[in-house]
Formats: C-alpha cells, structure tokens, sequence
C-alpha cells in the first residue's frame, strides 16, 4: 500500500470483496478460491486499483474525493461476457413458440428460420441503426453488471454487411463505457443464396471477407459455427486455417449439437476458446486440455432452447480444464443478457459451486478473452472495473433467481451506475 496518496474513490466496509485473484486460468480446486476480504475496502485512482485491503487502515493512509459505502453488501469483479452476438435488427420471438410446438433448432434453422432469418434485415440496416440498437442493448448489459463484453459479426454474411456490423461494433466501443472486443464471424452460416454452392462461399470467405476485415483492423478473432449443418470439421479447418495466415486468433463454437470433433479442431488450430460443447466426447474433453483451449460455457442456451442436455461441466472441472461462462446473448437461441442468471443456470443444471460459477464469469472470462492481466480479478494495478451487488453472501448470487442485484457499476474508475 502506498502512503500518502488521494484516491479518487473509496469503496469502504464491504461484507465481502470477491478478488478472484489469479495470473493463470482456474482450474480444479483453484475454482472454488475467490479470495475474499470481509469487512474490506478498495481504493481507485486514476482508472486503476489502488489498494485492496481493511477499510480502517485505508481511510487512514489516504485522502479521497468519494466514498462508497458497501456495507452488508458484496464488492466484485465486473462481469466478463466473453460470448456475444448484439448486433442484430429484429428479435425472433415466434422461434420460442415454433420449439414449445416440438421443432427443433435444426429444423427451425432448416427451414428458414435461425440465423438466416436475422440476415436479410442487418443486410437493409444503416450503419447507424446498427449502431443505436446495439448501444440500447449493451448500456442495459452494463447495469446489471457486465463491465466487458466479446462482440461477434455474423448476422450479415456478404463482405459489405459483415464490414458494417464490425464498423457498428467499434463505433459502439468508442460510445459506450462497455469494454468491447470485437470477433468476426463470417463463417456463422451458409447464407441463402449459397446454401447449395459451399464452396463458393468458403471462397468469398478466404479470399474477401478475412483479408478486408483484417486490412480494416476491425476484428481481432475469428470464430466459426462448426456442426454437420453448418460448417463442417473439414470446412472449418480449411477457413480457420486461412485466419491463422491472416493473423487472426480463433474461438470456435464446438459441438453444441453433436459430438462431431469441433473441439478437437479447436484443439489442432490452437483456438483461444471453445464455446458450447454440450455434445463434447471424453476425447474431445482432454484435447481442450491438452492444447490450453478454454472452454465457455453457455447453459442459457441449453436453457432457452428447452434441452434436458446441459454441457459436462463437473466432468470438464474434473478433468482440469479452467471454465468460464457467458450469456450467448443473440436474438435467436438465446435472448439473456444477464451473467447473474447464467451463473444459477450454472450451479442449478451444471452443478458448478457459486465460487466456480463466479470465477467463470470473472477472471476466467478475462483469461478467455486473454486480459486476465488487466480485468477479471480486483488487485492493485488491474484496471478498476468493480461492482458492489446488494446481496449479503457471494452465494446469493446464484441463489436469488431473475432479479438485477448489482447496485453499482464501476468501469475504469467511472461511476456509471450508483
């Protein structure tokens, strides 16, 4: 602690602070630490964490232009999302009741409905329409206590529409306090017009779409929807492997309906994460591990499409692998934009701990967009994205279904909600 220094926020008396500390990705029984200081406080200065630590000790050593009271309250991490799709027109509500009439995700998607269904409308969509729409739902994201979020293209499948939503994403970082991360997702689906001609897409992919995304700066992944109707293990290694020449790092949504070896592709191409795996084999499970692939997790999914059949959490933890968790938050399969209520799907249909839960949707997720080193853990020199929830136990959190706790939203130092 540095003596003599004014702050210019105190965070003071706090029932917990969840610190979620850790350099590397959690595993194992590390999940279950959250390194937590009761009756503690936080002091930040300049966007940054000052000082951790008693509340008594740090109103003495330092002088403050505002104080915070968190007493009976939990002091946090903001909130990782490390799994997003925002940019889009229109919801797609009749989807809900065409899977409670018993179609499938498959089927809906194979008869028009699915991601094609949302292309034809970002297509039409002005830059700034993208734009306001996404900024309405993101700024929503963050007072209910996400504080960085991963955004993905994919809604637009033709170089011009997919450029515009990556345009609409950077415009919206520079706007909004949300700290965003952009992914290019071009390889979402077939669109309409090539659903019979692969080939010629996969060409407009590697030869237009990846290399003026990446001329343009504009992503900094590249991810790909890797199921047998959709890209298949040998068409997605062919694209992600033109990515990896480009300079583009990979996620990869792996084996969300069938366990058709996307998680060890995403294994062979050194992807950065693998995202779903609800269908995932045991082979498939020690490849993430033996590769350094961090697994996301996306139980809202499984949730909202009304699956019994929820991704082998325990089974990963056990197997040493660091999970983390996010909302999928799009208009289709899964219109959640709350990391709290993923974290009760988590330990509810998961069985994953609250401690694991919330390192998932902290430090992990961090790790998983690879900032572990400056967001995702409350510790001197990380950048200061904190939240105080209105919750006596860390373990409320899972446990009080569907509401907003989170009180107080804190990004880089700024107060944005209080």
């Amino acid at each position: 602690m540095i003596k003599n220094k004014h702050l210019d926020i105190i965070i003071k008396n706090a029932s917990q602070i969840v610190t979620a500390t850790s350099n590397i990705p959690k595993t194992g029984s590390a999940l279950q630490n959250l390194g937590i200081i009761e009756g503690g406080a936080i002091g930040i200065a300049d966007g940054m964490i000052s000082c951790v630590g008693n509340t008594e000790e740090i109103l003495k050593t330092f002088t403050v232009d505002t104080i915070m009271d968190a007493s009976q309250k939990v002091v946090m991490p903001g909130f990782v999302d490390p799994h997003t799709h925002p940019i889009f027109v229109k919801t797609r509500e009749n989807e809900l009741e065409m899977r409670l009439q018993g179609k499938s995700y498959k089927e809906i998607s194979q008869t028009g409905g699915g991601i094609r269904a949302s292309i034809q409308d970002v297509r039409n969509a002005s830059l700034e329409e993208l734009v306001d729409l996404g900024v309405r739902r993101i700024n929503k994201m963050l007072t209910m206590g996400t504080t960085t979020i991963e955004a993905k293209s994919g809604y637009g499948l033709t170089t011009e529409s997919e450029i515009k939503m990556l345009n609409a994403i950077k415009m919206i970082n520079e706007m909004s306090d949300m700290e965003i991360i952009p992914t290019f997702l071009g390889a979402h689906e077939y669109p309409e017009e090539y659903k019979d001609d692969h080939e010629k897409y996969i060409e407009i992919l590697i030869n237009e779409m990846l290399p003026e995304v990446k001329e343009q700066s504009l992503a900094e992944y590249c991810d790909i929807f890797c199921e047998e109707h959709v890209f298949t293990v040998s068409e997605s290694r062919k694209i992600l492997n033109a990515a990896k020449e480009l300079g583009f790092k990979i996620r990869f949504h792996a084996d969300e309906l069938e366990p058709i070896g996307g998680a060890e592709l995403a294994a062979e191409v050194n992807a950065v994460s693998a995202d779903h795996l609800v269908a995932i084999s045991d082979k498939g499970i020690q490849s993430l591990k033996e590769a350094g692939v961090i697994p996301i997790l996306l139980p809202a999914t499984t949730f909202s499409l009304g699956l019994s059949k929820y991704a082998p959490a325990r089974k990963m933890i056990d197997a040493g692998l660091p999970i983390a968790l996010s909302t999928d938050f799009n208009p289709g399969s899964c219109n959640c934009d709350s990391q709290q209520f993923v974290t009760s799907l988590a330990c509810l249909q998961m069985k994953m701990l609250p401690a694991e839960a919330i390192n998932a949707i902290t430090i992990n997720a961090a790790h998983s967009l690879e900032r572990g080193k400056l967001i995702g853990s409350l510790e001197v020199g990380k950048q200061a994205d904190v939240i105080i929830l209105d919750i006596p136990t860390y373990q409320y959190l899972p446990y009080h279904l569907g509401s907003n706790t989170v009180e107080s939203v804190i990004k880089k130092g700024k107060i944005i909600k209080s």
